[in-house]
Parts: structure tokens; sequence; C-alpha cells
């Protein structure tokens, strides 16, 4: 048992990475993602690089950034970087003080104002998706807020994610008990079939939901959305430097619709970084509505 233990540690030995390195390989990863990684992040290279670029048969991040640039592989392999600087811990019903704020003060606001308009239509946009569980939540929390006058509306939540991988997993809509730890037992049996694989979402909750692969960075795929009702974009921005919080919020602005609502992180907020909304408090969350 000792020898196998010591074996196993010494095969997971990291890679140092020099100043220079990290510096290089960072300002790649902010110029392809807009994604910003704090020099006091650097031990967070080496600890979740090492594995990777083993795999690779890389033995140095010198040689990792070459690969980047220069291999014939370098597209296949910006995805996994992608992911390797992010992190996708999520799960359904997430925050659920601030979900319950949502539902009372935005999306029930503006459901009623569809209605008044006699416009059953709405768009959602769920930006940082992750492997699925936020924008399936709001197909749950719609299911539950409409029941059965769902039918008679045109809804759609597009959600995207700079991950492939992650994005696949939401296509498939098969969850382990893990993303279940705040989702009460009478929602899981709901809106969720039980599977060998795990937990699968039922179909009329995932043809509320359509998922695809985006770059927040990419301003011109961005402004192929349609035009939303609200914006999700909760626990993403953190990962981004003031310039690009500004471009991002900014077309999260342009993107929705006149009276429509940015819903962020618990945690975050927009001082400083735009003036263009006016922000509801509630307690235990913000809601930041575009005047109009």
């Amino acid at each position: 048992m000792g020898s196998l233990f010591s074996s196993s540690i010494s095969l997971r030995k990291s890679v140092r990475i020099s100043d220079d390195e990290f510096l290089l390989l960072r300002d790649f990863i902010y110029e392809k993602s807009g994604i910003f990684v704090d020099v006091k992040r650097k031990y967070l290279f080496e600890s979740r690089f090492s594995k990777h670029l083993g795999e690779l048969g890389l033995s140095s991040f010198s040689d990792y950034i070459k690969y980047l640039k220069f291999d014939v592989k370098k597209a296949e392999e910006l995805p996994r970087l992608f992911e390797l600087v992010t992190t996708n811990e999520t799960s359904f019903c997430r925050d659920l003080r601030q979900l319950d704020v949502f539902k009372v003060n935005v999306l029930d606001e503006i459901l009623n104002e569809q209605r008044k308009a006699g416009k059953l239509e709405l768009n959602i946009w769920s930006a940082g998706c992750s492997s699925g569980e936020e924008p399936y939540t709001l197909a749950i929390l719609l299911h539950e807020s409409l029941k059965r006058e769902l039918p008679l509306w045109k809804i759609k939540i597009t959600a995207v994610d700079l991950s492939r991988t992650m994005i696949e997993q939401a296509q498939k809509g098969v969850y382990g008990e893990y993303a279940f730890k705040t989702t009460s037992d009478d929602i899981r049996k709901k809106y969720f079939t039980k599977e060998s694989e795990g937990w699968k979402v039922k179909p009329e909750v995932q043809k509320l939901v359509h998922f695809q692969q985006m770059n927040l960075n990419d301003s011109q795929s961005l402004k192929k959305v349609a035009r939303s009702h609200i914006v999700f974009c909760r626990n993403v921005v953190i990962y981004f430097d003031e310039a690009m919080k500004k471009k991002v919020v900014g077309s999260f602005y342009d993107n929705l619709l006149p009276g429509g609502y940015l819903m962020l992180g618990h945690s975050e907020t927009l001082h400083k970084i735009s003036q263009a909304f006016k922000p509801l408090y509630h307690p235990g969350s913000i809601a930041y509505k575009k005047q109009g």
C-alpha cells in the first residue's frame, strides 16, 4: 500500500511555472476569452495544468504555450484550456433566496406585462450556463409559474457557455446526486426521470432550453442572440477584468429589450462597471433594470 501511494504522488508532481511563462499564458487566455487570471492565482496553473501537460507529452509551460500557438491541434485545445481556468461549480435551484426574489419581483412582472401587451412570448439568455443546471432551473421555474398556461406561450431560453464539454453535458440533461444538493425531492421527482446514469431532465423542460457554445469575448456572436427580456449571468463576470466586464455588460444592455432585467450572482455588482441600469434592491439580491 505504501509504495503504491508514494508512486501515485510522484506521478502527480506539479510542473512549475515561471513568472514569464505565467504572464505569457495569462495574456493568451485573456486575448482568446476575456478571462483575466490574477497573479495571486498563479498556483492554480501548476495544480490544474500539470496532469494535462503530461497527457499531451509536454514537460514545461513554455512547451504548452508553443502548443497553443503553433500545433496543428491548437484549435481543439482551446476548449480544454478554458475548462482548466474556470470553475464549473453549480447545482439546480442554486441560491434559492435570489431565485425567490427573481420570481416575485422580476419574472412575475415581465409575464404580466407581456400578458397586458398581448404578447405571450419570453426570451431569457443564460450566459455562462456551465453544465445546464441554471437554464433548466429557469425552465422549471416557468413551468411552476405558468402551469397550464405554459403551452400558450412562446418561450426560448438561450444557454451559452465557453466550454464545449459543458454544453454537450447540458444537452444530455443527465445529472448525478450532487447537482440536486439545493433541490427539493418534490421538484426532482416532478421534472426528472431516474435512469441508470442518473436523473434526466424531462422533455417538457428540456425543450425550452437551446444550448450553444459561445465566447462572451466574441462581440459578433453575442449580437446573434435573440433580444431578451431577462439576462442571467451569475458568477461569470468575476473572471473578467474591468475592461472586459464593461464590454460584456454593454453587450447585455444592447441585447435586453426596454424594461428588461439583468441578474448577476448574489456577490456581484455593477458598481463602477455600468450606470446604464437602474439597480432595484431586494433582500438577498439586486435586479438591474434597463430603462425604456
